[in-house]
């Protein structure tokens, strides 16, 4: 699977997403405080899922209407250790064949899935 981890997205869990066999992009590793819209855009050129922390995401696709059939998976979990983290991360992008289209917002005791605006 294609994913972009947002900035925020612990190194661990790209690392085991990584291992995992997905190739992952990295906002953090090349380019650094890029703007919400950028990084979207980048995930619509490249057809990368967004892996993020950031709200903001759901709010440009959904009130603002921006593009983002990509897909995104904003994870809502707490801090944790590092491993476990990267563990829960796995286990939900492996939980589904594709993330293209739809909107998740991952806690730790459940996964909500919608479609995205205009797919």
């Amino acid at each position: 699977m294609r994913l972009l981890a947002d900035e925020n997205f612990p190194r661990t869990a790209i690392e085991a997403l990584r291992n995992t066999g997905h190739d992952v992009a990295s906002v953090w590793e090349d380019a650094r405080g890029s703007e919400d819209e950028v990084v979207l855009r980048r995930a619509q050129y490249e057809q990368r899922v967004i892996l993020t922390f950031d709200k903001d995401f759901g709010e440009l696709a959904f009130r603002y209407g921006l593009p983002a059939e990509c897909g995104i998976v904003l994870f809502r979990i707490g801090a944790t250790q590092p491993t476990v983290l990267a563990h829960r991360v796995c286990n939900v992008m492996q939980s589904q064949p594709t993330w293209q289209g739809l909107f998740a917002s991952v806690d730790e005791e459940r996964i909500r899935v919608r479609s995205l605006p205009g797919t």
